[in-house]
């Protein structure tokens, strides 16, 4: 009985210690992220004005001026990006999961796509630079989109992927039973009860690419005037908030501040929705 209470002893003081440590990371964690906010929230808001949305970036050593054009090429190219990458994932991860259990292809899939989602994103680019940028001779919105979507389809095809296999087989076997082809079961049957989680996966990979800048400065570079051409170099938000955050001008650091103000809210209202109206669980 003695060594019975020793034992218990003992694990109860390593409980302690691991709980206490657990406690101290995550209030480390916490005091270094409100610390982090509260400089971009202080600084951010100083700068947000009506200017920031109706006015383009200035010219160096000006004031004044404001982010339009980097807020529509940031819209444009995350946009198209969208357009791109959830029909290829979800497509994809319908394969995976409906097709491809036993197929070398699937598997082959599988081992590009973690590589893809493990790989810095300044290779993506520098990948998307060599054979978009350099063979045509100059930047554009397109590659930097190219870019986006490379990071943004791994992440929308795993995610769908776990969540079609989370969706039971009896749902499954009950389509078949009716009669239903492979396909239709797979697009109106197993992708439905499972598009709670897809959307989730959707929405975080437009909050992972929407603050990349490392594609960016390879593929669509930046535009100091309000453009719509895709095919042409175009501003966007992650590359203006580098330029101008290492720029000698106050006033390009205080844009540089509210753009970053801008990307944070932006990718923080995209997790909450992604978590909150879209946390219906699969039955």
């Amino acid at each position: 009985m003695q060594i019975d209470n020793n034992l218990y002893k003992k694990r109860r003081f390593s409980s302690r210690i691991g709980l206490a440590l657990s406690m101290s990371a995550m209030v480390l964690g916490l005091t270094v992220l409100i610390w982090i906010l509260y400089i971009l929230f202080s600084n951010g808001f100083a700068a947000v004005d009506l200017n920031l949305f109706t006015q383009d970036t200035p010219a160096p050593g000006t004031e004044g001026g404001g982010l339009r054009n980097a807020i529509v090429g940031s819209l444009m190219i995350v946009a198209l990006t969208v357009l791109v990458s959830t029909p290829v994932g979800v497509l994809a991860g319908i394969y995976l999961t409906e097709f491809g259990d036993e197929s070398k292809t699937a598997e082959l899939t599988r081992f590009v796509t973690d590589i893809m989602l493990s790989a810095p994103s300044i290779v993506l680019g520098l990948f998307v630079y060599a054979i978009a940028v350099s063979t045509v001779g100059n930047f554009s919105g397109y590659a930097g989109s190219l870019a986006l979507s490379l990071i943004a389809i791994p992440v929308v095809m795993r995610t769908t992927e776990n969540m079609l296999r989370l969706v039971p087989g009896s749902l499954r076997e009950a389509a078949f039973a009716l009669g239903a082809p492979r396909w239709k079961v797979s697009t109106m049957v197993t992708l439905r009860a499972a598009k709670s989680g897809v959307m989730t996966g959707i929405l975080l990979a437009i909050a992972r690419i929407s603050g990349e800048t490392a594609p960016l400065l390879f593929t669509a570079l930046n535009n100091q005037f309000f453009s719509t051409n895709m095919g042409a170099p175009m501003a966007n938000l992650p590359v203006v908030i580098f330029q101008f955050a290492m720029s000698p001008y106050d006033n390009w650091v205080r844009l540089a501040w509210a753009g970053a103000l801008l990307i944070t809210m932006t990718v923080l209202l995209l997790n909450i929705l992604a978590r909150v109206v879209f946390r219906e669980k699969v039955h």
